[in-house]
């Protein structure tokens, strides 16, 4: 048969709507335009299969390629690589508490609503109370990322003035943007001072003129400056902004309120501190350490804070209620105390390296009964989301058994819910330091269900290289399936 014979063979349009029949007139205009689409592919690809497509056969087609663009594509995810704050997967898990006040602010809520005095209220006290106490500040603001309050900031108080920053400081974070690319768009002119590795509080002083409004020191977020390096301190700054006359502002990136030493992690500025050094104006974000959602928060002296409420970006960046509710949220954990026991981030940041091999060893064992052999292993985690670079603890994952990496990666992100792993030298790993405790079912079920066909049989003989060995202490193996002496040894701290 000719390739014009076949194309005669396709079926109209009209033919495989009847067969379809779908009942809203805009489940048929859909359907039209993809069966249309079919169409047209199989007259240019040859025709040659056109007495194959039926009227059904291209409906069905039509039909498959609808629910594949109809697929959601901002879908949860489980977190299985290890990486705390990974920025594409969302960076911070909301605590149950958050989450319950983005439900009640759902509808109707008292954004800008003063209930004791029955009229328009103002949006920004809702957190700034909060954020000033905790922060041993005088005044807040929250609007809706770090880069938008960087640029607020820069806009309300050094606008068409010179900006003082050192070269060691000029960072490019996520997406490509770029400290000065910012500091540009608020209208402000960058002056910068020292070298790369190197600045000191002169560099600064003999930068400052007629035109300087403020210091600004920038957390180099993602990168880390080693060896011959010198910074002056804080405290240094702040006395010479004061003497000079301009603004000392700190934009800490990620801000935190718990000491990350604690964890065996690099100690990381805690926000109180920024502010008890003498900064005018600290800004972090919201979604990192902090451990609530994407916003930008500013916090600082109280005339400078009011500048920034009333300049005319803040309208443009404001927060909408549901950050403000799980914002506030977050906020009143720190308040009472609870952040290491109720913030997923804290949580995961917290967990020690024993926990997460018992989890492990349940995890193996619920795979196995699945059929899917896996084992686990020592692993080094990190925190992420620009928090605390070269930085890592130890962590467990479970190895799976499976024939092809790529194809088992591919099948766990095609998972419900799709499951992102790692690659462990050489092995396909979940890392259990991202996935919180009470998601460790979903996940073996997840994985099972994708792997089905994909992985290597669990063997069923006792004693074989998957068999976890519990005893009261938990795994009495830190590595699953090496022999004991190829295990490598805890450390006192890792205990």
């Amino acid at each position: 048969m000719s390739a014009a014979d076949a194309r005669r063979l396709l079926p109209s349009v009209d033919a495989v709507l009847q067969v379809a029949g779908p009942a809203t007139a805009a489940a048929r205009r859909r359907l039209t335009n993809m069966v249309r689409e079919v169409l047209a592919e199989a007259r240019t690809s040859g025709g040659s299969r056109g007495g194959e497509l039926s009227a059904a056969t291209v409906a069905r087609l039509a039909g498959e390629r609808l629910a594949e663009r109809d697929r959601p594509t901002l879908r949860r995810v489980i977190n299985a690589t290890g990486v705390v704050l990974h920025t594409n997967l969302g960076r911070a898990p909301l605590s149950a508490a958050a989450l319950a006040a983005v439900m009640d602010a759902a509808g109707a809520v008292s954004v800008e609503y003063d209930l004791a005095a029955g009229r328009r209220g103002e949006r920004h006290g809702h957190a700034a109370q909060l954020l000033a106490d905790l922060a041993g500040a005088e005044d807040a603001i929250v609007v809706n990322n770090n880069a938008a309050a960087v640029l607020l900031t820069l806009a309300a108080v050094a606008a068409r003035r010179e900006v003082v920053v050192a070269r060691g400081e000029l960072v490019e974070i996520g997406g490509g943007f770029r400290i000065p690319d910012v500091l540009s768009r608020s209208g402000a002119r960058l002056v910068e001072v020292g070298t790369t590795n190197r600045t000191y509080a002169r560099d600064y002083e003999a930068a400052i003129g007629t035109k300087t409004a403020a210091l600004l020191r920038v957390h180099t977020s993602n990168f880390r400056i080693t060896g011959f390096v010198a910074r002056p301190e804080d405290g240094e700054l702040a006395a010479l902004a004061r003497a000079r006359g301009v603004v000392f502002i700190h934009d800490l990136g990620s801000g935190t309120f718990l000491d990350t030493a604690r964890h065996g992690l690099g100690r990381e500025q805690r926000v109180p501190e920024a502010i008890a050094a003498g900064a005018d104006l600290v800004t972090f974000s919201g979604d990192k350490l902090l451990g609530g959602p994407q916003a930008g928060l500013v916090v600082g002296r109280a005339a400078l804070i009011a500048r920034l409420r009333a300049h005319p970006l803040m309208r443009a960046l404001r927060p909408d209620k549901l950050t403000l509710a799980a914002l506030v949220a977050t906020l009143v954990t720190y308040r009472e105390g609870r952040a290491d026991q109720e913030l997923p981030i804290w949580r995961m940041i917290g967990a020690r390296p024993a926990a997460l091999a018992r989890r492990g060893a349940a995890l193996v064992g619920r795979l196995a009964e699945a059929g899917i052999a896996s084992r686990v292993v020592v692993t080094a985690s990190t925190v992420g989301g620009g928090s605390l670079p070269d930085e890592t603890q130890p962590s467990r994952a479970v190895a799976l058994d499976v024939a092809s990496v790529q194809v088992a990666t591919a099948a766990l992100r095609a998972a419900n819910p799709p499951v992102i792993a790692r690659v462990v030298d050489g092995s396909l790993a979940l890392d259990l330091r991202s996935v919180l405790p009470e998601d460790d079912a979903l996940l073996a079920a997840a994985v099972a269900h994708a792997l089905v066909g994909l992985a290597v049989p669990a063997p069923r003989r006792k004693g074989s290289a998957t068999t976890v060995r519990i005893s009261r202490q938990g795994v009495s193996d830190p590595v699953v399936g090496l022999p004991p002496r190829a295990a490598p040894r805890r450390s006192k701290k890792e205990k």
